[in-house]
């Protein structure tokens, strides 16, 4: 009756070692380290640059624990925080002669000291909030208005084609304020104006007015395209700070919108204010345009006379330089994605881009027009621009899909994608405010956490213990086993945990624990009524899992609410309580039940067991069924 098939038990042990596993790297700390990354996109950090970081610690008499080379960024873990600031002195004079042109980011993190073998199986610890690490918070605003303006210069744009491809004749078409003006001579040529622009551009509105001897016909944006266009530039700037930002390993960084045109941005374990300021300057603008190919401008690449007029002269990744024209004929916003790939005839590396409706009938007519041409690929980084590449123009391009090919390695085009991928800025955007919280109140916030759930547990431990005595034991066993798997579950998510995570958890406790005193006092009422103690024991766990599972699951439907409608704290509060609701119904449902028996269930004549005292009502059966009743009121009540 109270026995459970050896699979039952193999499953227990199975979730308590994973349980431990994954809960452990929380409990080895973190190392004061120095992160050393890359501040443009086309410089990559590799093991020369490594080479270069040992070097120069060790020219600087500084013993780091280890130096590896992780991702996309090199970190060199010290014994101490005196260390770590004269290391970043070191490395930093070492890799950036001018500060004026930084090639790197060096900026001091913290890593955690878990050991390889742990890190091997992928267990990792869990991410901490900027309340609990410390790090920079910024507040940036968007500039709303530049967005407008540069959707209004793309409408002026994909308007005069139109006008050209419909060969209806025009005296201009300019951009006044956030409205676009197009200038005819007659009423036949307005109505075909007019027509043009309901049958193409549906987010416009348009009005007319006469003007000297013709008439002006004003397009402007619709509220509900206008309100529209700012969400898509909200958008775009939060996945472009996450592009970058994520390229430099900033563990779990907070990117979210705040209202309508603010954008939080918090790093934790960033302690420089100003290297932070960098990483968010890293936002790029990419940009399309021809190569000059006149004798003028091959004579300025090589240095033998001046850039032609109306040219420009940039770098490629090789330092070698380009002479480009000053017309731009696509900007990143015109780019969809792009992806590596194969060329299926010569199986060479690719990079195959996908662009917008708008985009592909710019570069078909630009192709058709410019067939054995060159054309380059710029990215403006800081007001710097660099050639990522510049391939040949073979034949006309339709369709918005092109590819780009030749003299590629694997890795090249899969640098070459992700640098076109991490897209531009829809609209500028401006620090409005910012602070840091230091990691000694990172370090104290943990620390009173800590102490709120330890301390809840105990005095939680010592109340079941004297009230139930062994079946207060295995309740508080199941709570910590509760604890355990919570932690682990977090940890394998590799979730962050705030101050209101802790909360949540806190709050588990006492969900955990509710369920094990409803058990406890369903196996007393039986007792009560006179049943043998291993019926009385199986009737406790049965009677009481309908009430169990009901309050869990309205407790549940409450926190996925708060999940689906929160944002920030009020998220990450949810999370830690859902989860903690699912763990609390298998430790003190399943775990508890194979405690229990464990100890009782070998037991074939079983006269008592130890659950507290039970008051066994004498008399009528009536005063039985008030003890009875009353047992169940407490019991619901604890619910």
């Amino acid at each position: 009756m109270n026995r459970y098939p050896v699979w039952k038990y193999a499953i227990m042990v199975i979730v308590l070692l994973l349980g431990v596993l994954y809960t452990l790297p929380n409990f080895f700390g973190e190392a004061p380290a120095v992160q050393v990354s890359s501040i443009k996109a086309t410089v990559k950090v590799d093991n020369a640059v490594r080479q270069r970081v040992e070097e120069a610690l060790k020219a600087g008499s500084l013993t780091p624990d280890s130096v590896v080379l992780e991702g996309n960024s090199i970190f060199a873990r010290f014994d101490s925080v005196d260390n770590q600031a004269k290391a970043k002195s070191v490395i930093e004079k070492a890799l950036i002669p001018d500060s004026s042109d930084p090639t790197f980011i060096v900026a001091q993190n913290m890593l955690t000291r878990s050991p390889a073998w742990l890190t091997a199986l992928h267990a990792r610890p869990m991410y901490l909030g900027l309340d609990l690490r410390g790090g920079v918070h910024f507040m940036l605003q968007v500039d709303m208005a530049a967005a407008i303006t540069k959707k209004v210069e793309s409408y002026a744009g994909d308007l005069r084609s139109s006008l050209r491809d419909k060969n209806i004749r025009h005296g201009g078409v300019s951009r006044d304020g956030d409205a676009v003006e197009v200038k005819v001579r007659d009423d036949a040529t307005l109505t075909a104006a007019r027509n043009l622009v309901s049958d193409n551009f549906p987010d416009l509105v348009t009005t007319s007015s006469p003007q000297g001897d013709g008439f002006v016909l004003r397009a402007t944006i619709k509220p509900d395209a206008m309100r529209k266009v700012q969400e898509q530039a909200l958008k775009q700037n939060i996945t472009t700070l996450h592009n970058r930002i994520n390229e430099l390993g900033v563990a779990e960084p907070v990117i979210q919108q705040q209202g309508l045109d603010r954008i939080i941005v918090q790093l934790p374990g960033v302690q420089d204010t100003a290297k932070a300021k960098d990483i968010l300057g890293r936002t790029a603008t990419l940009e399309v345009r021809l190569v000059d190919e006149s004798s003028e401008a091959r004579s300025a690449e090589l240095g033998q006379g001046p850039v032609p007029f109306g040219s420009e002269k940039y770098l490629d990744r090789n330092q070698m330089p380009v002479i480009v024209k000053k017309q731009v004929i696509l900007t990143g916003e015109n780019l969809n994605d792009a992806q590596p790939g194969f060329d299926g005839q010569t199986q060479e590396p690719t990079v195959n881009l996908t662009l917008d409706a708008k985009g592909a009938r710019i570069f078909k007519d630009v192709t058709r027009d410019n067939v054995g041409k060159r054309m380059a690929i710029i990215l403006f980084e800081k007001g710097k621009g660099e050639v990522v590449t510049a391939p040949v123009i073979r034949t006309e391009i339709g369709g918005g899909r092109v590819q780009i090919s030749g003299r590629m390695t694997t890795v090249e085009a899969n640098d070459t994608s992700l640098l076109l991928r991490a897209g531009s800025l829809a609209a500028p955007m401006e620090i409005i405010e910012e602070y840091t919280i230091g990691p000694s109140l990172g370090e104290d916030n943990i620390q009173r956490g800590i102490h709120s759930v330890v301390w809840g547990m105990a005095a939680i431990a010592v109340f079941m213990c004297f009230y139930y005595m062994i079946f207060g034991v295995i309740s508080t066993i199941s709570l910590g086993v509760n604890v355990l798997l919570l932690l682990a579950i977090l940890s394998m998510l590799q979730a962050t945990l705030t101050l209101p995570g802790i909360a949540a958890m806190a709050l588990a406790l006492g969900v955990a624990i509710d369920s094990n005193v409803l058990i406890n006092e369903r196996i007393r009422e039986e007792l009560r009524a006179g049943v043998a103690p291993q019926q009385a024991i199986s009737a406790g766990y049965q009677h009481a899992w309908a009430t169990i599972l009901d309050s869990n699951v309205t407790t549940l439907i409450a926190g996925l609410a708060l999940l689906a409608f929160g944002s920030g704290p009020v998220r990450g509060f949810a999370v830690v309580h859902c989860i903690g609701i699912l763990t609390s119904m298998f430790s003190a449902v399943f775990f508890s039940r194979g405690l229990v028996n464990l100890w009782y269930g070998r037991q074939k004549k079983l006269k008592s067991v130890s659950i507290g005292q039970v008051w066994k009502p004498e008399g009528d059966s009536g005063h039985r069924s008030v003890a009875s009743g009353r047992a169940v009121s407490d019991s619901d009540g604890d619910q």
